[in-house]
């Protein structure tokens, strides 16, 4: 007998009830129906394809972008006791068929795919063959390309709901406009769909926006006012480290975290902010995703991020245990000139977007044709020498380049060594009796690795020499032979950032960008950077309904507590009757100029000294202005 969802809670999770719409979502899929799903940060995404996946028969596919939530994701899994795998770019062809081989023969439950995975025949004809019960697609709003990290692989999806007759596509996402949830389910060809979408307000989160000249000051100063643990949002990776020296010189513990660190570091640092070990974490946006730390009190952002829901999904860290946290945001002018710099950047001319491709082909020696599926280590810095790019162009072109499908920069990340044993028991144990000098080797892979006969499993070469009493230069080279006899697979470790051929390589010629597509998204861009700057800027509206009206929700009330509120408080007017105020004068100071006297008239029978504060008010946030003749017009 199947267990309820809620007895799957309750053994996996531990959890006795769901958070709001997610039982409602859950039996959406359970009941076949395509499902679109908007929930804010920290909402609990990941439970709503989780759970029907462990309901149901057949294995569940999350299509989602980011390897290392993939990574993070299948090991939260399996310590659940819940089988789960994945398969990205720049994974060897024995781990690849390891695990289609695993979910074809029923032995994993949840199977997570790159988008780029999709575009393979391997994957494709694998999916035919599998009985698959649920399509999740995770990050969704990627698929659109009004959404704010468009990545056309994404739009293939849909391709393979063909394979998939009578699977639901459940599609989840955090952040999306009215626009981009219409596009969302129009890429996905949603037929029978359910919407549920859960209020993106967070009433325990505090949001501020400061106009400071000397941020590090103002930082020092939010940081011993604020108990508690907190994030700490730079644009470039010198800052991280010179911020958190800052910091540690004003006896804060804190420490900093970017995507060029050593990979076990960045681990390191991360687990002990995570353990309260480190209070404050000074970090780029390669920092977060998918970090589900409960009490972070205060994410402080010191440069303007690229838009709305960039800034709404960070900010949204704070305060996940539902406990009063703050979001403050520290602005300067330099900030709004180097936001609409940083545009002009991030999208190279295509002409330089090609150059960049065919320097990268040149730079491995890849023939037009070739290099499909090629892994490649890849020194960005001595790259960009060599070829006299500037580094940022050739950084951001490569991201271009991905969100074409073309290829991707997989970041320094650690990839441990892993190994399976490749041979049949038959032959194995044949092998051992014919070299003895290997018998105990092998053995004890056996006895330390459980997993290792059907699964590539991590290994410490290390740990296994202390094990089997040899040195680790002997151990390696004992891995290396048994891979060569075909008796193990052993896939070294790595930490060097890589460039991966999604496709073969391309004649520049047959590069096309469509004009359209480039510029389309280049506009689209800038509108989400001008939101930004508006948000930033903006003081005559309190800052949560300005963020919830961008995704939709325009009926909220005022927070209360942002910096425009607690300005607006200083009235002494509630909002009622400040509303009333402004709805009165402004038709009249759109049309021509007032006396002081006719505003008071035309707001009676409100107070006389409330009309005058309200005007005040609208005066020093430059909504009206006042002309020599001390007559008022609506700006």
């Amino acid at each position: 007998m199947v267990p309820s969802i809620h007895q799957l809670l309750l053994k996996h999770w531990g959890y006795s009830n769901f958070r709001p719409l997610q039982e409602e979502i859950i039996q959406s899929v359970l009941d076949g129906k395509d499902t679109l799903a908007l929930l804010p940060t920290g909402g609990g995404k990941s439970l709503c394809f989780q759970v029907p996946a462990l309901a149901m028969e057949g294995v569940c596919i999350v299509i989602t972008p980011l390897i290392a939530l993939m990574k993070d994701q299948v090991d939260h899994m399996k310590k659940r006791g819940i089988d789960a795998a994945a398969i990205y770019s720049g994974m060897y062809a024995d781990e690849i068929d390891m695990v289609l081989g695993n979910c074809l023969f029923g032995k994993t439950k949840l199977l997570y795919l790159s988008p780029e995975r999709l575009l393979t025949e391997k994957v494709r004809e694998s999916l035919r063959r599998m009985k698959v019960n649920l399509l999740a697609v995770d990050e969704a709003h990627c698929i659109s390309q009004w959404g704010y990290d468009f990545r056309p692989p994404y739009l293939h999806i849909a391709d393979i709901r063909q394979f998939l007759p009578g699977v639901p596509v459940l599609a989840l996402t955090a952040t999306a406009t009215p626009k981009v949830v219409k596009d969302i389910r129009k890429k996905l060809e949603f037929k029978n769909g359910n919407f549920f979408q859960q209020s993106f307000e967070r009433r325990n989160l505090t949001y501020f926006v400061i106009k400071e000249e000397d941020k590090l000051n103002r930082l020092l100063k939010i940081v011993n006012k604020t108990r508690g643990s907190g994030i700490i949002y730079v644009r470039n990776r010198r800052q991280t480290r010179e911020i958190a020296e800052f910091l540690q010189k004003n006896k804060i513990s804190a420490d900093f975290y970017h995507a060029g660190l050593d990979p076990k570091i960045r681990d390191q640092r991360q687990t002990a902010w995570i353990n309260d070990e480190k209070r404050v974490m000074v970090c780029t946006n390669a920092f977060g995703m998918g970090i589900d730390k409960p009490n972070v009190r205060m994410v402080v952002h010191l440069d303007l991020p690229d838009s709305i829901e960039a800034y709404f999904q960070e900010a949204g860290r704070g305060g996940r245990d539902e406990k009063q946290a703050y979001a403050v945001l520290l602005y300067e002018n330099a900030d709004l000139l180097n936001a609409r710099h940083n545009l002009t950047t991030a999208f190279p001319e295509p002409g330089i977007i090609r150059n960049v491709y065919q320097a990268i082909g040149n730079y491995f020696q890849i023939p037009v044709g070739g290099g499909r599926e090629g892994k490649f280590d890849f020194d960005l810095t001595a790259f960009a020498d060599q070829y006299n790019f500037q580094p940022v162009i050739v950084f951001n072109c490569l991201k271009f380049l991905e969100k074409e499908g073309l290829l991707m920069l997989s970041e320094a990340m650690y990839n441990p060594s892993r190994v399976t044993i490749k041979a049949d028991k038959e032959s194995l144990y044949r092998f051992q009796v014919e070299n003895e000098p290997f018998d105990h080797f092998i053995k004890t892979m056996l006895r330390l690795y459980s997993g290792i006969l059907t699964d590539f499993v991590r290994i410490s070469e290390p740990e296994l020499a202390r094990r089997a009493e040899l040195t680790v230069d002997k151990v390696i080279a004992n891995l290396r032979h048994l891979a060569q006899l075909q008796i193990i697979g052993y896939i070294p470790q790595t930490n060097k950032p890589q460039i991966i051929y999604i496709q073969e390589r391309l004649d520049t010629r047959d590069i096309f960008i469509a004009r359209e597509n480039y510029h389309d998204r280049l506009k689209d861009a800038g509108k989400r950077m001008e939101a930004m700057i508006r948000y930033a800027t903006s003081t005559n509206k309190c800052r949560s309904q300005e963020l919830l009206a961008y995704f939709g929700e325009c009926t909220s009330k005022r927070c209360g507590k942002c910096d425009v509120c607690i300005e607006r408080n200083k009235l002494s007017l509630n909002e009622m009757e400040f509303d009333r105020i402004v709805e009165t004068i402004k038709p009249l100071l759109k049309t021509r100029s007032c006396s002081m006297e006719d505003l008071v008239l035309a707001a009676d029978p409100i107070d006389e000294d409330k009309i005058i504060r309200a005007v005040q008010w609208l005066m020093d946030n430059e909504k009206i202005a006042m002309d020599r003749e001390r007559r008022f017009r609506w700006k």
